[in-house]
């Protein structure tokens, strides 16, 4: 049968909250406060309601997810105009396989340039990880903002998408709701 990428539904929401919980375990262990390490499961069901959850599945088991969430969606949250890419876990069965890869290519490549259009996309990780800031980095994103949350330094790294309709757009480097 192989991997099939969809959007999660509700009744995928225990599967995704299992598989959040158990690959977000190293970061709660750092005790780095992130929601997808201590969700619970009405807290999945709202994001999947809410955003555009992505399920990566193999042989008909969800092994990965990410949510890609809109400004409209984040509202006051929302510190640039374009789609932030959140609550990204893999389960730990299946890590080192580059299915994380194939999940986050699917979404940058088939769904926010392909369908989307966005000309570039966002996302925040805790600097204190040992290794995730420099995944993204390698994957082309570019840290441009950084604050503390919950005792934690967080960057805010983007990723250009689109060159010449960023470029067209005026290279949004404002904080939207900076305060």
């Amino acid at each position: 049968m192989g991997d099939v990428i969809r959007l999660a539904t509700l009744e995928d929401a225990v599967v995704v909250h299992d598989v959040s919980i158990r690959g977000y375990k190293p970061l709660k262990d750092m005790d780095i406060k992130f929601v997808g390490a201590t969700a619970d499961l009405a807290t999945v069901e709202e994001n999947i309601r809410r955003n555009a959850n992505y399920v990566l599945e193999r042989d008909g088991r969800i092994i990965a997810t990410v949510t890609v969430a809109f400004p409209w969606a984040l509202g006051e949250r929302s510190i640039q105009p374009y789609p932030f890419i959140w609550w990204f876990a893999v389960d730990p069965d299946f890590k080192r396989q580059g299915v994380g890869t194939a999940l986050l290519d699917y979404v940058e490549e088939q769904v926010l340039v392909a369908q989307i259009k966005a000309p570039a996309v966002y996302l925040a990780t805790a600097t204190r990880h040992p290794w995730l800031v420099s995944i993204y980095e390698h994957r082309g994103y570019v840290g441009f903002y950084e604050h503390e949350y919950e005792g934690d330094t967080i960057i805010f790294l983007r990723k250009v998408l689109d060159e010449s309709l960023f470029a067209e757009l005026g290279n949004v480097d404002v904080l939207v709701n900076s305060k």
